[in-house]
């Protein structure tokens, strides 16, 4: 158990920061590919902060442990808006200046609203899984033609400032891409693995792993970023990391986990889980996308965020305990 423990320790320090890295050599090799600042911070960003989601689920599914799969995607959502975003507006209250998010806050609702409809049998088929596939496909398309048109917006102006600080050859960006990744892989597996050994020695369901250790682990990337990002006043980047972060792990992460590994789920995912990951979503939506003006998520919209996760998580934890 000592070494399932230090393997999650291990594995959760390699995948942060295995994540930064990639994010970085991303980001800088798009910008040589002359990949506009905006389509980067909506798309490779959002690819990119979601990476070490989309690997461990990935691997848990093809190993099969779908509810380590499932509970970090859903855990994952839960965590970046309760949890990061509570911190970061604690720290520096986030304003909505980009019409981008304001245009992808809504999605992100009729997305959590799509896995709502397709969880409601307790059953995610591989004919789920595709369907999530497809409007991810349907979704990045649409997104790549917004970041094409060249508009002004705040979120590609603060994604340039970012991209002027960390500038860098093409080589080494390359370089930062595929040791990144590879480094985020072999993370992953040992993260996977711990996870199942403490899950399997507590006598717990690896959905509870999934939806507390592992979440909160892969969400790591996130937080870091937010909360550089709302240090230096780039509110968008530290909300678009959010937005960007759910509606790839609601739709690829969870897709491909259900493509390799159709999942079957219990009472507990439709009647806690899914309720609360809903809950948050609508809250950001309202707290966002600004009906009178620019939106905002102020101290104490914050603060009730963070208590909403330490709620939560509370009750995870109780349950962890008490369960025979």
């Amino acid at each position: 158990m000592t070494l399932a423990f230090l393997a999650v320790a291990l594995g959760l320090a390699l995948l942060v920061w295995s994540a930064d890295r990639f994010v970085e050599g991303a980001a800088c090799t798009a910008r040589y590919c002359g990949i506009s600042s905006l389509l980067i911070g909506m798309v490779i960003v959002g690819f990119g902060t979601s990476a070490p989601e989309m690997v461990v689920s990935v691997l848990a599914a093809s190993q099969g442990n779908p509810g380590i799969a499932l509970g970090n995607a859903y855990g994952s959502n839960i965590t970046n808006i309760a949890l990061i975003l509570g911190v970061t507006a604690l720290i520096s209250p986030i304003g909505v200046h980009s019409q981008v998010l304001r245009r992808e806050l809504p999605i992100l609702i009729a997305v959590t609203a799509l896995a709502a409809w397709q969880l409601w049998d307790q059953e995610i088929s591989r004919f789920d899984a595709i369907l999530m596939l497809c409007v991810f496909g349907g979704l990045m398309a649409w997104t790549i033609r917004q970041g094409r048109q060249n508009q002004v917006d705040a979120l590609g102006e603060e994604i340039e400032d970012e991209l002027q600080v960390h500038v860098m050859p093409i080589k080494f960006a390359l370089a930062w891409l595929v040791v990144g990744l590879a480094f985020l892989i072999a993370s992953s597996r040992l993260l996977v693995w711990g996870a199942v050994e403490i899950a399997n020695g507590f006598g717990v369901s690896d959905l509870v792993i999934g939806l507390t250790i592992v979440a909160v682990g892969t969400s790591l990337p996130e937080l870091a970023s937010s909360v550089i990002a709302a240090r230096k006043g780039e509110h968008d980047i530290a909300l678009g990391n959010v937005i960007g972060s759910n509606l790839f792990n609601t739709l690829a992460v969870v897709g491909l986990a259900g493509a390799i590994h159709p999942m079957k789920l219990g009472q507990e995912v439709i009647h806690r889980d899914l309720p609360v990951m809903a809950a948050l979503t609508l809250a950001l939506f309202i707290f966002g996308y600004g009906f009178r003006g620019t939106g905002r998520i102020s101290r104490v919209k914050g603060s009730m965020l963070l208590a909403c996760y330490v709620g939560y998580t509370a009750y995870l934890v109780g349950a962890l305990f008490t369960s025979p």
